[in-house]
């Protein structure tokens, strides 16, 4: 069965591109992280909402790798999808494209690790049984 993947439009701004006219390598975080925002609200689908003040995910752990450059007129694309489940964590994944000729060319992807968190406790916690399914079927 493959995983629930989603896939968000970035808007580049003007401010995201650097001197030498193309997008610093800094934003491509950014742009996993708004993905990573898009894949919790398409996962829940809005039948639930997720109390972020509460529980919540942290980032243990974030990898970029950069392949092919983004200037401010590219329509581009962030891909995400959950490629390992653990007890308290999960690795997410990234494709970040351009459309180029009406093909996607791979900017970059990346893989962030997060782990499920209470932030009353400030305390580690099990992912939700409901996310892990939702995270590992097919939308």
């Amino acid at each position: 069965m493959e995983p629930f993947k989603s896939k968000l439009h970035i808007q580049l701004r003007f401010k995201d591109v650097d001197q030498m006219g193309h997008v610093n390598n800094a934003n491509y975080i950014t742009y996993f992280e708004l993905a990573r925002m898009e894949y919790f609200r398409a996962l829940m689908l809005k039948e639930e909402k997720i109390d972020w003040k509460k529980d919540g995910v942290i980032v243990a752990k974030v990898e970029m790798n950069f392949k092919f450059p983004i200037v401010l007129d590219d329509e581009v694309y962030c891909y995400t999808w959950v490629s390992k489940v653990g007890t308290k964590s999960f690795d997410m994944n990234c494709r970040i494209v351009k459309i180029e000729n009406g093909n996607e060319i791979e900017c970059a992807n990346g893989l962030a690790i997060l782990v499920c968190f209470d932030y009353t406790k400030q305390c580690s916690i099990p992912i939700p049984e409901n996310w892990k399914i939702k995270m590992q079927t097919s939308s």
